[in-house]
């Protein structure tokens, strides 16, 4: 009895000590995940997992986001999560997103996964128009798109119409052309097959590098206005506070640099920003709600941070995350010239097999021609021996035949005494067996000729049908396969390779090795100078071949604003953008 009693007491002891879980349903930019939360469980507790889960180092950047009331708002850490005004229908979610952007991603985004969830995440604001793109830019941005899904341009593969399917153009340009679905790919696959040997990283990392200098990229809009009641815009990004008319969201009316703001605060709905030079008025604005002023104040002080912090020297994590990729990318980039040795070892294998399977092709016809060959000449040679009998005989019959008529003729003329007329007449028919006597010795000469000659033709037969026999023996005893250096095929796929690049994957980094691979990255980058350029008249050269087919009554507000400004000069990048207004922003603010 005591003992059933404890097993009791014991299990209801558990049961109380299990926590309470709830369900969270996790959407990134390429998948979903749920995990069971407990409910004392805060949002740094859940962050951390999620980074955990995806391998993720560079967690400042991101964030996970959610939506109260058609406003966007972000998990905060020190705050529980089911505190937050979000459902408390299960599964709870949240969008896993980059909350700030870097200045420069090339430099910033160091973790291959970090630099694919902002390619995603830019992508999609492209696509949705969220952040307005050129239509030239759209089909250089497109074909890195392509590069990263597809890899290497493959005419074999990459058949016309293959991209029938893909969401690469926003619809705007789209729309804005008198050109077919077939006219856009052509000119994408055409960029893509310049693409050649670019790993996926390397791809999604050369679309960032063009988009982030994109005006809208990785700005935060909010409507706000000023304390003369004028609707404005409120840019937040990682440069700094920029000022917008409503209706232009390219190009500010002013910026704040992050590094010439003094403070930021807000109470209640009204927002004040103080400019470092006291010269300067304070600006001030109002928001529609207060936590919409709350958000723009976390994306300040969240910006502000990481604007300082990447003028201060690396962590020791970052330092430690950056020699991690450097030697990852070395290690890559030895990788891939090895495939591609092995790959052009393979191609000249395949090609010498042709070239030798074309050379026995060949051998096997003139074998077989030169068969023939003799064969006809036999035929050839039994036919004009069998001629030259026939010759034969038929001039010893002419020749009996001629004795014959030179006997009769020497009887006629033993007769011709008897009388005149017996005279005339055998006159005559000597003089015609003459002349058939004649006729008949030269057709025996002629004859005897003619099997000469046939004789000499047997002759030069017999030579050829020897000849012949003697090709026929030279390519038959010819060696199939000629002399040459051995090639190494490549094992097939499904054998196990041994001592190929040694027992492990471990890779010994020289000095040498880092020192030549320093000199590649700087060639790297004099080419990207280059190619750069190369780039810019491209576009150029795409710009002016489409805008004949432009539609200029479905143009866009944007769409005339960035053309204004690219007649003025001003939109070549976007930090030369931001620069202008800053300068303006050292004079009395009047907005």
């Amino acid at each position: 009895m005591a003992g059933a009693i404890a097993s009791r007491m014991s299990f209801s002891s558990l049961k109380r000590k299990q926590p309470k879980t709830f369900t969270v349903r996790i959407v990134t930019m390429d998948a979903e995940m749920e995990f069971n939360c407990e409910m004392k469980w805060k949002g740094k507790d859940l962050f951390d997992l999620v980074c955990r889960t995806l391998g993720l180092r560079e967690t400042w950047f991101f964030g996970l986001q959610y939506t109260i009331k058609d406003t966007v708002a972000w998990l905060k850490m020190d705050k529980k999560v089911l505190d937050h005004d979000v459902s408390k229908e299960e599964p709870v979610t949240f969008h896993f997103l980059a909350k700030f952007y870097p200045e420069n991603a090339e430099e910033e985004l160091v973790q291959e996964i970090t630099q694919h969830l902002f390619f995603l995440q830019v992508k999609k604001q492209i696509l949705d128009e969220k952040i307005y793109c050129p239509p030239e830019a759209s089909v250089l941005l497109a074909s890195y798109a392509v590069q990263a899904k597809y890899g290497d341009y493959d005419p074999s593969v990459h058949k016309r119409g293959f991209l029938a399917q893909e969401e690469l153009l926003p619809k705007r340009v789209i729309n804005l052309y008198q050109m077919t679905p077939e006219m856009w790919e052509e000119r994408i696959t055409a960029w893509y097959a310049e693409h050649r040997g670019r790993a996926r990283d390397e791809a999604e990392m050369e679309y960032l590098k063009i988009a982030q200098d994109l005006e809208m990229y990785g700005v935060n809009y909010f409507a706000i206005r000023n304390k003369k009641g004028t609707e404005l815009l409120l840019g937040v990004d990682a440069l700094g506070l920029h000022i917008y008319d409503p209706e232009n969201r390219l190009t500010p009316k002013i910026s704040f640099p992050w590094n010439e703001i003094r403070n930021i605060s807000y109470s209640d709905k009204e927002f004040t920003i103080k400019p470092l030079d006291k010269k300067i008025d304070v600006f001030k604005f109002n928001s529609s709600k207060l936590r919409v002023n709350k958000l723009i104040l976390q994306l300040c002080i969240g910006n502000h941070d990481l604007f300082m912090r990447r003028r201060k020297a690396d962590s020791l994590e970052v330092q430690q995350m950056k020699a991690q990729a450097r030697e990852e990318k070395a290690r890559k980039q030895m990788e891939r010239q090895r495939l591609a040795r092995e790959k052009q070892m393979r191609e000249e294998a395949e090609r010498t097999r042709d070239e030798l399977e074309r050379r026995l092709l060949q051998m096997k016809e003139e074998a077989t021609m030169a068969n023939e060959a003799l064969m006809r000449s036999e035929e050839t040679a039994d036919l004009l021996a069998e001629k030259a009998q026939i010759t034969e005989e038929e001039a010893k019959l002419l020749a009996q035949k001629a004795a014959e008529a030179e006997q009769e003729m020497q009887r006629i003329k033993a007769t011709a005494i008897r009388t005149e007329e017996e005279k005339r007449l055998m006159e005559q028919k000597v003089l015609e067996a003459e002349v058939l006597a004649l006729k008949m010795a030269e057709e025996s000469e002629r004859r005897a000729k003619e099997a000469d000659q046939l004789k000499q033709d047997l002759q030069e037969a017999r030579e050829a049908e020897r000849r012949a026999k003697q090709k026929l023996l030279e390519i038959t005893t010819k060696p199939t396969y000629p002399p040459m250096n051995p090639i190494p095929a490549p094992l097939p796929p499904d054998m196990p390779s041994f001592n190929l690049i040694g027992d492990s994957l471990s890779f010994d980094f020289k000095d040498t090795d880092m020192k030549r691979l320093s000199m590649e990255i700087e060639k790297e980058k004099v080419e990207y100078m280059e190619k750069s350029k190369h780039l810019q008249e491209q576009l150029n050269e795409l710009k002016t071949e489409i805008e004949a087919l432009k539609l200029k009554e479905r143009e866009t507000a944007l769409d005339i604003l960035h053309n204004e400004n690219s007649d003025r000069g001003g939109t070549s990048s976007k930090h030369n953008t931001i620069k202008k207004p800053q300068a303006q922003g050292r004079r009395p603010i009047c907005i």
